[in-house]
């Protein structure tokens, strides 16, 4: 692929070129780092999709834009290096698996715990990973060579040392607390695998004693009010002061429960007083520590009553209107039950409503964690972009309760702690033998996905071991992912680097220097992509239909910092249709001899075309590097394409034609303009449309890859002014006399005879050849009469129109635009001359209105020139 490449095709088929190109590259080693002593390091860590999983929109979206970010670094000369992986998912993979044993007539039961572990990393083998392939497809340069997964032996020894380092060091810890459970699942989550959703409940006021001294309490889960173990109103109430103390009955149950005293309690919710259920309810787990109030749980692992009496053996669903009926039996209802819309928190994984309940489990002690990762971001050790997501981080670290992180399934890593006949509880870390003897059992729990993820910084780079790739690349340079795991992951992830890492000191110590936040993919008005409202964009389809460089533009296009990002299929038809043109221009400048070989020469040797679009694109050069600097993805790719697709294609291609057609000196000097320009904005394009310029960029240079390429440099000695100046001129003018024929009804291709009075007085002279072609303006002939004409740039353009055009009906329909103009004048006119309008009204409205009438004067300036150059009879 050293040599020149063949003739470009007609049209760009990206299903024919992408495939082999991709193959090429990692063939050729493209991606591993370069390894250069002298080069700076620059690394990413891909945040690890699920072994489960496939290539949905967010994902094309955040390896979008890592892919920018590090095949741009690689050309700028860095020793970059992206590092790929996947997440073992262990509920996810888990309920895979069961899935398929399930049609087999088994369990995983049935096959026992190591037979079973077994049958999950076989199913990994043959179906896991499959998103590895398309992340391919999508074009992702990362390094495969040193490709991760979190239960690869490596990562493995990785998690054991660091859960017996929390361990050691007292943050690892065993307690009976209030947790999230899934009763489908079976196993206990974090608050980050529960998501909320706002639910159609009922709110139940329930009477607990009799007289002056019962008190109501209002829930919406009835259910639980088997297990209360008291009542809680705010210690200053003053309805309720004269009971904190004493006791009351519970319905249902006979047994007597005490009202407490407790801050905490918000006395104007509800009705001011809230029943507490300690082992069913995390802030009645709380108010049950502080009153010492006893714990009982009413319900088993699946969500069923266990409580005796004749509520045993229902589902919680079943009990709750069971539980309201009997107690309206007793006259217990003191309000009718009313219909109440309610947050509620379902399992991630299979949206099972989540059950709290005081369970056995590990924990991790986050309070000295979380406030060395606060400090790392408030000490701008870690930069986080855009910095007003700062704090969404602040608000999470500094509020994080401690972490459960035991989970009740069999795939994961298991935690190494063993308890013997004895009461003894021994540590094992990843190089020391358990120990052996009658009575010795290991925890049967398996440690939260989120554990072994929160490492994945380090232990991509060999940690525990003091591995080259660890010195060179760690810290990474920039972690690339959604907002919405800011709090999940990220958090994690700076809190386990900076105790993995703490002998390297503050700097040495965070897993990333700076963490750049994207939105949310959503639809083109905004709204969250769901299979029920039918607007889910499948990347692979679009991939499929219009080529990876066309999904990956209309991704990225859209990616402001921390903003959602708007996409829609006709926005990925048009970047197809920008692959397109782009593909166009280049054969037209290959057929007409461009060459990138070929120096440009000498300004004063140039056209005014020719120093313009050199100037315009070393402008654009600047330009791109400072919105990629500011990760300002969406800037980046509005900056090129509207310079690639306006400025090259559509002017300057367009002005090209008259040095080419002239032959010569000029003929040469405008092919190598042509190969400059092309060439450095394949370069400038190819971090996010890595596919069509690689195609073109070979066709043109017959170069080894634009990948090794290096990234352009913006050269001050080819900016412009005067050139810039003189072009926008050219374009003023031939847009508003395009615009007149539009206006005059004449068809774009139509042919008029006009002259250029003036035109010699000005620098557009030198450019009317040009000026001609591109309005197809006729030289006229004698005897030429003009019947319209309009005054631009001091270059009065006269036009015969003569029976193209109903003059009656135009007059008629400028007369009419042109009162309307007037009238908005008048308007604006009379408010900013209102003294209490500019007194009160705010500045933008009166901005606006300013606005409203320089764009309303110069309409009127517009209609009355159109009007002048119409013929008179």
């Amino acid at each position: 692929m050293s040599a020149a490449q063949p003739e470009l095709p007609p049209a760009f088929v990206p299903a024919d070129v992408e495939g082999p190109l991709y193959d090429s590259w990692v063939e050729r080693g493209y991606f591993a780092p370069s390894g250069k002593e002298d080069a700076e390091p620059y690394s990413i860590v891909i945040p690890p999709p699920n072994v489960t999983g496939s290539l949905h929109v967010g994902h094309a979206l955040d390896h979008t834009i890592q892919d920018i970010l590090i095949r741009r670094r690689r050309m700028q000369g860095y020793d970059a290096l992206w590092l790929p992986g996947m997440d073992h998912a262990g509920i996810a993979t888990q309920n895979v698996v069961e899935r398929e044993l399930a049609k087999e007539g088994l369990s995983r039961h049935d096959l026992g715990r190591d037979e079973f572990v077994k049958r999950v990393w076989q199913w990994k083998a043959e179906s896991g990973g499959r998103i590895l392939g398309q992340m391919k497809r999508l074009g992702d340069s990362v390094d495969w060579d040193r490709e991760s997964f979190t239960m690869d032996e490596q990562r493995s020894r990785a998690v054991l040392t660091m859960f017996k380092r929390l361990y050691e060091d007292g943050l690892a810890y065993r307690a009976e607390r209030i947790i999230n459970w899934c009763p489908r699942c079976l196993t206990a989550l974090s608050d980050i695998e529960v998501e909320h959703s706002d639910d159609e409940g009922e709110l139940v006021y329930i009477r607990y004693g009799e007289g002056d001294s019962s008190i109501v309490v209002a829930t919406t889960r009835a259910e639980t009010m088997l297990g209360d173990t008291g009542v809680a109103v705010h210690p200053e109430d003053e309805r309720y002061k004269h009971l904190i103390g004493t006791e009351v009955e519970l319905p249902l149950t006979g047994r007597r429960i005490p009202v407490v005293g407790d801050e905490h309690v918000d006395p104007e919710f509800g009705t001011g007083a809230v029943k507490v259920t300690p082992a069913h309810d995390p802030n009645d787990f709380e108010i049950g520590r502080r009153h010492d109030l006893p714990s009982f749980t009413v319900m088993d692992e699946h969500g069923v009553i266990t409580a005796h009496g004749p509520f045993q053996g229902l589902d919680r669903f079943e009990a709750r209107p069971a539980v309201v009926a009997a107690l309206r039996a007793e006259g217990r209802i003191d309000k009718e039950v009313r219909p109440y819309r309610h947050a509620v928190g379902h399992c991630q994984r299979c949206d099972t409503v989540v059950e709290p309940r005081v369970s056995l489990q590990w924990f991790v002690k986050v309070a000295p964690l979380a406030e060395a990762a606060s400090a790392a971001v408030r000490e701008g050790r870690i930069a986080i972009h855009p910095p007003e997501m700062a704090k969404r981080y602040f608000d999470w670290v500094d509020n994080m309760h401690d972490w459960c992180i035991s989970r009740q399934l069999w795939w994961g890593h298991r935690i190494p702690v063993w308890y013997g006949p004895d009461g003894e509880t021994v540590c094992v870390g990843p190089d020391e033998e358990p120990p052996s003897g009658d009575g010795w059992t290991q925890d049967a729990d398996v440690l939260d996905t989120w554990f072994s993820s929160g490492l994945w910084p380090v232990t991509t780079l060999g940690w525990p071991d003091s591995t080259e790739d660890l010195a060179r690349y760690y810290p990474t340079s920039v972690l690339v992912t959604g907002y919405d795991i800011l709090f999940f992951w990220v958090a994690r992830m700076v809190m386990f680097g900076l105790h993995a890492m703490r002998d390297q000191g503050p700097e040495g110590a965070v897993p990333f220097k700076t963490v750049v936040l994207h939105g949310m993919v959503r639809d083109a008005h905004g709204k969250k992509m769901s299979k029920s409202f039918g607007n889910v964009v499948d990347p692979l389809d679009w991939i499929d239909r219009y080529g990876a460089d066309a999904t990956r533009f209309t991704l990225a296009r859209g990616a402001n910092p921390g903003s959602d990002v708007p996409v829609s299929e006709e926005w990925c038809q048009g970047s197809r249709n920008f692959t397109t043109k782009l593909w166009n221009a280049t054969r037209f400048a290959l057929l007409n001899g461009a060459s990138a070989s070929s120096p440009v020469p000498p300004a004063a040797s140039l056209t005014a075309a020719d120093r313009w679009i050199l100037s315009r694109l070393h402008t654009v050069i600047a330009e791109v590097d400072a919105y990629y600097e500011g990760y300002e993805f969406a800037k980046v790719c509005e900056t090129i394409q509207a310079f690639a697709w306006n400025e090259f294609c559509d002017w300057y291609v367009e002005l090209a034609k008259t040095s080419l057609n002239a032959g010569g000196a000029a003929a040469d000097a405008s092919r190598a303009v042509l190969g400059h320009v092309l060439e450095r904005l394949f370069r400038l394009l190819h971090p996010v449309m890595p596919f069509v310029t690689e195609r073109l960029w070979l066709a043109l240079t017959g170069g080894e890859s634009i990948v090794v390429s290096s990234w352009p440099s913006a050269e001050s000695s080819y900016l412009d002014a005067a050139a810039e100046a003189e072009l926008a001129a050219v374009q003023r003018l031939v847009t508003e006399v395009r615009r007149f024929r539009a206006d005059q009804g004449l068809k774009d291709g139509q042919r008029v005879p006009a002259r250029l009075v003036g035109i010699e007085s000005t620098v557009l002279v030198a450019h009317e050849p040009a000026i001609r072609t591109l309005l197809r303006l006729e030289t006229p002939a004698d005897g030429f009469a003009p019947t319209a004409s309009l005054l631009v740039e001091n270059v009065t353009v006269e036009l015969d129109t003569a029976g193209t055009i109903d003059v009656a009906a135009e007059r008629k329909r400028l007369e009419k635009d042109l009162a309307a103009a007037r009238k908005e004048k008048a308007q604006s006119e009379g408010k900013l001359g209102n003294a209490q309008f500019l007194d009160k009204a705010p500045p933008p409205v009166v901005e606006k209105v300013r606005a409203q009438l320089a764009t309303a004067e110069t309409e009127i300036t517009r209609l009355e020139s159109q009007l002048a150059g119409l013929p008179t009879a």
